[in-house]
């Protein structure tokens, strides 16, 4: 413990006093992160709207990909990532393993089932009758949607949080407590 404490101690010092590789680095984890974080974000609640408030056929089954994924274990998809861009695999001509977007790519992939289930409980969670007076005031579908969003944003949010935390409320429900 003694040791953990130190090295706190020692990275933080590092960091307040400005050392130039701490700060690089610091840096490069923040735009990693948050540029993941902005595209779950984009096709996690746009997944999230489609399967939370549309009815088509094979939902369940789409659904439950969505909830299978949100336990997929970073090491198995920085394995299938790293597969991926391999210089003999699929996609090694693009030249990106062991880069910022290969990093991005990965965690993107961790954090949109994440967004996307939370937002599927966000949307679904609104009442029917809400949906229906926003449609009954001549809202547009595009205007339902933004609305409904609104109405949402503090489930949303949390979407957003657990994404950007790579999956703390993983297997936790927001309608449980997290229990």
């Amino acid at each position: 413990m003694e040791l953990i404490v130190e090295g706190m101690k020692r990275g933080i010092g590092l960091l307040l006093r400005g050392d130039r590789e701490v700060v690089e680095v610091v840096l490069l984890t923040l735009q990693v992160s948050g540029t993941a974080t902005l595209l779950s974000l984009f096709f996690g609640v746009g997944i999230g709207a489609l399967v939370g408030l549309r009815q088509f056929p094979g939902r369940t089954f789409f659904l439950s990909i969505v909830n299978t994924a949100m336990g997929l274990p970073p090491v198995v998809v920085g394995l299938f990532v790293t597969l991926m861009l391999w210089r003999s695999g699929p996609l090694g001509a693009l030249g990106l393993l062991y880069t910022p977007t290969a990093m991005i790519l990965a965690q993107a992939i961790i954090a949109t089932p994440i967004i996307a289930g939370i937002s599927v409980g966000a949307f679904q969670s609104l009442s029917q009758e809400l949906r229906l007076q926003i449609l009954s005031l001549g809202a547009r579908r595009r205007q339902l949607v933004w609305l409904l969003i609104k109405e949402a944003r503090l489930q949303l949010l949390a979407a957003v949080m657990a994404g950007f935390g790579g999956g703390s409320l993983r297997g936790r429900s927001l309608h449980d407590g997290g229990r």
